[in-house]
């Protein structure tokens, strides 16, 4: 049975105003009853990627990217958080591998599970643009700064753009900390929800 809290994690429009989650990914949410607190996460990660994605279409047209799969993965990528909920509120890696599978298990196909258990190895060799983009979103979500992932990603759009890194890194910066600029509002719509269903 769906929670109060959750529903409104799932559709409260936050302040700023976040985008809803893809309807596969809060139907998802819905049936694993899923703590709030996950699903307001989620939507911030997932409002964050899609102004990223904004921004890409406007400023840089011929990246190669699946905006479909960057928004499903924010949308998806902590889901394993559902069967390890202490990395709610604490560290721990065990939700990546249980959020591929669970995904698996609903029928998500692997491109789009893959997320769960990529995002936060974002410096593998064989990152695509999509897994370095849901996980500069995870990050960006929050207001962190992770200058490693954030040259992998300078890397792709200064090759997309046809320009230098130096330039490619000042566009990436300006955007990232515009995003960045709402950190608090995220932290706190996040915070006002229960690390707990039920």
């Amino acid at each position: 049975m769906t929670t109060s809290a959750l529903h409104r994690a799932l559709t409260d429009q936050g302040d700023p105003v976040l985008r809803p989650l893809p309807a596969p990914a809060a139907e998802l949410l819905l049936a694993c009853a899923a703590p709030p607190r996950l699903a307001a996460h989620l939507r911030a990660v997932h409002d964050v990627a899609a102004q990223l994605l904004d921004w890409l279409a406007e400023r840089y047209p011929r990246l190669a990217v699946n905006p479909v799969a960057v928004l499903f993965g924010a949308a998806t990528h902590d889901i394993g958080k559902i069967e390890h909920p202490a990395e709610l509120s604490g560290p721990g890696s065990r939700h990546e591998s249980a959020g591929h599978r669970l995904l698996l298990s609903y029928g998500v196909g692997e491109e789009f599970a893959r997320f769960a258990g990529s995002h936060a190895n974002w410096d593998h060799p064989e990152a695509s643009t999509e897994e370095l983009l849901v996980s500069l979103a995870d990050k960006i979500w929050k207001g962190a700064r992770v200058p490693d992932l954030e040259q992998l990603v300078v890397e792709r759009l200064a090759a997309a753009g046809d320009e230098q890194p130096w330039q490619a890194f000042l566009a990436l910066d300006d955007v990232v900390g515009r995003i960045a600029e709402d950190a608090d509002a995220r932290l706190a719509f996040q915070a006002r929800y229960p690390t707990v269903a039920g």
